[in-house]
């Protein structure tokens, strides 16, 4: 049995912890909540639950760690706030705590991040002999697990795409995704963060390094490829309202080089309704969403992952996937031995064990 603070309750920490209440082999021992709005309301309220759990939420970091839990799920939005989340997450490490998240997706994978950021996760783990795993569905899971079935089926491979292919309209997460991706800007305003020179290689250049490290090739370049689609009506959707001559749609892509041609590329088609951009892909199978990975080669192969759920809408779907690749981890992480933890360090059959009872 291991005990578990859940860190957040947004789109992906309501899942986590519903997951980890679930779960027999995992104890729920605390909640960080950073809305005073969730602060002290049990953890069963926040992820939809009706019976309570007699946990309540706390935006007391200090208390969480004198629980001293086994893990912490990290799922704190902290693209926006890397150096509060790093503070954070030292914190906890350095206590003595592992930590598995779906944040900081630069260090998916980790041996590709910066120094600035590895260094003193690197520090805190050696400090507290304890471990830090980051994965998600994408980042993640479309870029490592996805890609590595699908190349195990070639002889030979001429190149790879890794696509995620969305319709946003009912994800509510405009304050980050909306946001950061530009919905509802028009073509004279200033270009949104996650379009800001360099930006997309940052978060998308480590995967995309990593697998041209493991096929062994060498890159010349990684670069980033940006194409915006504007609304000619207004769209209103969750995401945001986007007004004629607004971004409802955006086509995006980092791409690994050589000899002049994309080699390896990991591209993502978003849109806020199926009417935006009809000339661009869509799913196959009439699907609303896919996480699809294409390698040309001998033979050709292609792999669709399709989330979905009975109640929920495909992105939310999409969400529980995200928290199942960390919450998975949990009892893999606690044994492994202390630093920064790769999904190839992970056996795969490590990565469902506790998922049936």
């Amino acid at each position: 049995m291991r005990e578990v603070v859940q860190f957040s309750t947004g789109n992906v920490g309501q899942h986590a912890l519903k997951a980890i209440i679930g779960r027999p082999d995992l104890e729920l021992v605390g909640v960080h909540a950073a809305s005073p709005n969730k602060v002290g309301r049990d953890a069963a309220e926040l992820c939809g639950l009706s019976e309570p759990t007699g946990i309540v939420a706390t935006d007391d970091i200090d208390a969480l760690i004198a629980l001293g839990p086994d893990c912490v799920v990290y799922t704190a939005q902290a693209e926006t706030r890397p150096v509060e989340a790093i503070e954070q997450l030292t914190r906890m490490l350095a206590a003595g705590i592992d930590v598995v998240g779906s944040s900081m997706v630069w260090l998916v994978p980790p041996g590709q991040a910066d120094e600035w950021l590895r260094g003193p996760l690197e520090k805190a783990c050696r400090e507290g002999n304890s471990s830090l795993y980051v994965n998600g569905i994408d980042p993640g899971y479309s870029g490592d697990t996805e890609v590595y079935s699908a190349l195990s089926l070639v002889t030979r491979a001429e190149s790879i795409i890794v696509q995620e292919i969305f319709d946003y309209a009912n994800y509510d997460d405009f304050e980050f995704t909306g946001k950061s991706m530009g919905f509802g800007l028009t073509a004279d305003e200033e270009k949104p963060m996650l379009f800001l020179p360099g930006v997309l290689t940052t978060m998308w250049g480590g995967p995309v390094r990593n697998i041209a490290e493991r096929l062994g090739i060498e890159l010349d370049e990684v670069r980033q490829r940006i194409e915006p689609w504007y609304a000619d009506k207004t769209i209103e959707c969750t995401m945001c309202t986007v007004e004629p001559g607004g971004m409802a749609a955006v086509r995006f892509a980092v791409e690994g080089v050589r000899d002049g041609e994309p080699v390896i590329s990991m591209e993502h088609i978003t849109r806020l309704t199926a009417d935006a951009a009809t000339d661009w892909e869509y799913p196959p199978d009439g699907k609303p969403g896919v996480h699809r990975v294409v390698v040309e080669g001998d033979p050709r192969v292609e792999l669709n992952t399709h989330v979905s759920d009975p109640v929920l809408d495909v992105t939310a779907a999409g969400c529980v996937s995200t928290a199942a690749r960390a919450v998975n981890a949990i009892d893999f992480v606690c044994r492994a031995p202390a630093g920064l933890i790769a999904l190839e360090d992970i056996p795969p059959t490590e990565m469902i064990r506790g998922l049936m009872w």
